[in-house]
């Protein structure tokens, strides 16, 4: 009865080693996307198996034969086919599972819009000196204006390529009586007071 015992006891044992050491595929196997990327994870153990890609037709776009003794990442490159949903096949001699997968392309970011680098320096009593910095294209509307009631009292449009610095006169009026609306030709704005 002891001897029966002992080899029940050693049967469970090497049972339950047997299935701890490899799982099912599912838990073993793993499928990521980025953007256009696809990624398959395999898990030390999986042994041989079939990687095959598919597109929702059930046509066949890829098929490799890998052998993941180690953890193994097989990755694959999808910018040559169109942004849709695939399915992934893993198979080995016991079983297969499936994944399915959507492709997306990559949104760029909108690049941000700097603001106007302009700044006034009053050089004396009738005497600003504007200096406007960075530009992109050329083409900045100045516009003086008074303080007291909007009155554009000068305006020019200056075509510089990436800047310029000017001297400009005030007649009749003081600098602290005016202030400068600077716009480039993006739209971008500034105003300095004095």
């Amino acid at each position: 009865m002891k001897t029966l015992f002992t080899f029940a006891a050693a049967a469970l044992l090497a049972t339950s080693t047997f299935a701890y050491e490899f799982d099912d595929l599912k838990a073993n196997s793993r499928v990521n996307t980025t953007y256009k990327k696809i990624s398959v994870h395999l898990n030390e153990g999986v042994g041989k198996a079939k990687i095959s890609i598919y597109d929702m037709n059930g046509k066949k776009l890829h098929q490799r034969k890998v052998k993941a003794n180690e953890a193994l990442l097989v990755p694959y490159d999808m910018n040559s086919l169109p942004c849709a949903e695939y399915e992934v096949r893993i198979a080995t001699d016991e079983e297969e599972v499936t994944y399915r997968v959507e492709t997306i392309e990559k949104e760029e970011p909108t690049p941000t819009m700097l603001p106007l680098m302009a700044y006034g320096k009053q050089l004396d009593r009738n005497t600003i000196n504007l200096l406007v910095l960075g530009l992109e294209e050329p083409g900045v509307d100045v516009k003086i204006r008074k303080i007291a009631d909007n009155k554009v009292v000068h305006q020019e449009t200056v075509d510089e390529p990436e800047g310029f610095k000017k001297n400009y006169k005030l007649n009749g009026v003081g600098p602290q009586d005016v202030y400068f609306e600077i716009t480039d030709i993006k739209g971008r704005t500034k105003q300095i007071y004095f």
